[in-house]
């Protein structure tokens, strides 16, 4: 006997298992039109929140130091870690991409940008003035309480053989020490106001040396001032510099000393100004002294990024530079380089310039 058509299931045999149940038993999507449809699955999402949590310190750093706004010792401070910045903000702009938020993407891409863009330049060397006069090479070291190695210092003066020693915390002891490591018949001519502790400073020159008062108000540890003319031609006046730190109760001491020194004539002597000056081209005063008319001669040779503090560390190493030579722009740079000395946390600056005929 035939079966009437309501008996028979559609779809199915003897036998067999229906399709559909089988699928949802499984926790699969139906079938839809006899199709099976696999649920699509995305990439990873971050949240928008994460992404904005990310970019907002990265931005308030860029605008603060866009803007020259740091102010008190915390922001001060934190404004010499800004090349590294540059490559932490990548962190904030990988996550918004991640989001996939355009106005996330956007903001990250310009911070990162505005860092990359106040640091960049120092990686590249910059064309110099003609200057055919004629040579003057200056070394600047801080010898930490006086205690860095006499000899290695005597031995780099050897090497190097500048024309002229700026040193930061120059002891009594230490201007003893150097003496008897020969540094007296490298270098005769001294104007020096040594003390104990990290007030001494000196100037040591190849050629006689005329110290000059008044110049300046010296704001910070000692730093003297001195007259140099060159026997092939030519008059520079050079500033031992050693600015109080930035730390705490001294950072109004440290801006007010940057601001004391003083700026390059337009006429007359070069001025050069080398030493500890405590701050990077990131801090906004030390650009304003920069831009009263100096080049940084690092930033001018493309040295700008080469750390000289805190050198001889057993974990750290050299992060910031705080150690520089300002030459009148007047002047052309024509050599720079950084030199580890044992016994003393900064690593001496040595530059080349040449002036005009």
């Amino acid at each position: 006997m035939r079966r009437s058509r309501r008996e028979r299931s559609p779809g199915v045999k003897r036998g067999s298992v229906d399709v559909t149940e089988s699928r949802s038993a499984m926790g699969e999507e139906p079938a839809v039109g006899g199709e099976i449809v696999t649920p699509r699955r995305g990439r990873p999402k971050v949240s928008a929140r994460l992404a904005w949590i990310a970019i907002a310190p990265f931005a308030a750093w860029a605008v603060v130091r866009l803007g020259g706004l740091e102010r008190g010792s915390f922001l001060t401070q934190l404004m010499t870690a800004t090349p590294y910045a540059v490559v932490a903000s990548l962190v904030p702009l990988l996550l918004a991409v991640a989001s996939r938020r355009r106005l996330a993407i956007a903001v990250a891409v310009l911070v990162t940008a505005t860092l990359a863009a106040v640091v960049a330049p120092r990686t590249f060397a910059v064309t110099q003035r003609a200057a055919t006069g004629p040579t003057l090479r200056v070394l600047s070291t801080n010898l930490l309480f006086g205690r860095a190695d006499a000899d290695a210092v005597v031995d780099l003066v050897r090497r190097l053989r500048p024309d002229v020693l700026s040193a930061q915390e120059l002891s009594p002891a230490a201007v003893l020490e150097l003496d008897e490591a020969g540094l007296k018949e490298l270098l005769p001519y001294r104007v020096l106001q040594d003390e104990f502790g990290a007030g001494g400073s000196g100037l040591y020159a190849r050629y006689p040396l005329t110290e000059v008062t008044g110049l300046f108000e010296a704001i910070g540890h000692n730093m003297p001032a001195a007259r140099l003319t060159l026997p092939g031609g030519g008059t520079v006046e050079l500033v031992a510099v050693h600015t109080y730190p930035p730390l705490g109760p001294w950072t109004a001491q440290w801006r007010d000393g940057l601001r004391a020194l003083p700026s390059a004539p337009s006429a007359g002597p070069y001025r050069i100004l080398a030493g500890d000056f405590n701050a990077t081209l990131d801090h906004a005063e030390f650009r304003a002294l920069v831009a009263r008319g100096y080049v940084d001669a690092g930033a001018a040779t493309g040295n700008g990024l080469v750390p000289t503090w805190p050198a001889n560390r057993r974990v750290m190493p050299p992060i910031i530079t705080i150690d520089h030579v300002l030459a009148d722009r007047r002047l052309a740079v024509t050599g720079y380089a950084v030199h580890t000395l044992p016994r003393t946390d900064h690593r001496a600056v040595f530059t080349e310039v040449r002036l005009p005929r």
